[in-house]
């Protein structure tokens, strides 16, 4: 006989009557070959739980740190906990839910499900290079962090970034750029006179003070201008230096080099004569050597300087008509009166109705100008003795100074003949027959003038046209 489950009972009880045989015995059936025949036992069933909506704490009550359960029960707004019981679950602001949104009150008085607030946080935000930044709350919600630059950096970008609901920063990640010029100082501007019977002066100075505002870095300077220890020429010189940093900002300086020349007044070439100066004729050191034309001869300084006062030494010589001295003792005597101013040109004939020699004269008359031009003195030396005559200019020579003359220079009485000497009284040309006066200027134009004359007769071609 098997006793059923009341309900609402705790255990059923099973009878079994069995014949007095010895049984077999089965691992795991609940006999044993010892027990009796005739024993009965019982054997608990567990029952099922009774569900009950009435019982106001079914479920252990909700709480839910910072945060919020919104709960529905099926008894009503009162009670939080009881079967069937719904909740919705939130978190205070500042927090995130993890877990399930929703739970539910269940027969087994567990809630179907768990969750938890966490704390909301924004990942750190990175260093910026050569800035930094402050933040208010660290990583939390709400927290404001706010850049800032080294000094000579200007940031781009957000000032500041704010840590948001969905854990991410405001805004984009800003940059500390370069864009202050270097800092650079030129020397100051200077003056210098120009050394004696230069135009020129060297002029030195130290290179420019250069820093960068930023990282201290200077890629490179450029001057535009002289480097320091050139020479200058007179006048004002723009000096100018530029620096360039890592990040192509640059920076310029100038200064000015200004060089004077101590300059004299200038100096006017003598009446009947000429200048001939060094460097550029009227500045702190330059020589001016007084010359004069053919047929005079200077009287005075030959030659003056410009001083550091700005005024010239001495005083001014003039040119005055060449006197000759013919009443000398010897040839000699009188060709040394010419010694380095005139070129002689001694014509010789045996008469003065020679053909050759009046024609000679007639040409040279006719060119009185390019003679003193080249500096050339005529000596005639016409006849034969007693009735010899020898002449410079209307001055007569003695009969002795004709003899030595033609002797010194091997001039004969037999028919015309003419030499050519120069001004060191050396002979320089030979002619037998007459020549026109533009053959004589050729040759001394070509071979007898010295740098000075040749320079002036460039300057004087077209005088005597």
């Amino acid at each position: 006989m098997a006793g059923q489950l009341t309900q609402g009972g705790a255990l059923s009880l099973l009878l079994f009557l069995t014949p007095a045989v010895t049984p077999t015995w089965y691992a795991g059936s609940g006999y044993s070959p010892e027990e009796s025949y005739n024993e009965v036992y019982a054997e608990e069933v567990p029952a099922a739980r009774t569900l009950d909506y009435r019982v106001p704490r079914w479920c252990y009550t909700l709480n839910i740190q910072d945060g919020e359960a919104t709960c529905y029960s099926p008894r009503g707004g009162n009670y939080h906990s009881s079967l069937g019981t719904r909740c919705e679950l939130s978190c205070d602001r500042g927090f995130r839910l993890i877990g399930r949104r929703s739970v539910q009150c269940l027969p087994s008085r567990r809630w179907s499900g768990t969750a938890y607030c966490r704390q909301m946080r924004c990942h750190a935000l990175p260093f910026i290079t050569s800035g930094s930044y402050t933040c208010t709350n660290g990583v939390l919600l709400d927290s404001r962090c706010d850049y800032s630059c080294a000094s000579g950096y200007h940031l781009e970008g957000d000032r500041s970034r704010i840590c948001m609901e969905d854990g991410r920063w405001s805004g984009g990640e800003p940059v500390c750029v370069d864009i202050d010029p270097p800092k650079i100082r030129c020397p100051h501007s200077r003056e210098k006179m120009a050394e004696p019977e230069k135009l020129t002066a060297r002029v030195y100075w130290d290179p420019p003070l250069v820093k960068d505002s930023a990282d201290g870095t200077i890629t490179r300077v450029t001057l535009r201008g002289a480097e320091p220890g050139s020479h200058f020429p007179e006048g004002e010189h723009v000096i100018r230096y530029t620096a360039y940093d890592r990040a192509y900002n640059r920076a310029s300086c100038k200064f000015i080099v200004k060089v004077q020349v101590r300059r004299c007044p200038v100096l006017k070439p003598p009446q009947h004569g000429y200048l001939t100066c060094t460097s550029a004729g009227d500045n702190y050191g330059a020589t001016c050597e007084y010359h004069c034309d053919g047929g005079y001869e200077r009287q005075g300084t030959p030659s003056r300087v410009c001083q550091s006062s700005r005024q010239w030494s001495g005083s001014p010589p003039i040119c005055t008509p060449m006197k000759i001295n013919v009443n000398v003792n010897s040839a000699a005597g009188l060709l040394d009166q010419f010694y380095e101013k005139q070129r002689l040109l001694i014509v010789s004939a045996p008469d003065p109705s020679n053909r050759y020699y009046k024609m000679q004269i007639s040409m040279l008359q006719q060119s009185t100008c390019g003679l003193d031009l080249r500096h050339v003195t005529i000596i005639e030396l016409v006849g034969q003795p007693p009735q010899e005559v020898g002449r410079i200019r209307e001055q007569q020579l003695s009969a002795s100074i004709i003899e030595e003359l033609r002797q010194f220079q091997r001039l004969t009485r037999s028919y015309f003949n003419m030499v050519l000497i120069d001004k060191q009284g050396i002979d320089r040309e030979r002619y037998m027959e007459p020549v026109t006066p533009e053959e004589i200027f050729t040759f001394i134009d070509d071979y007898l003038l010295s740098n000075q004359e040749q320079a002036r007769r460039r300057e004087q071609r077209d005088v005597c046209e």
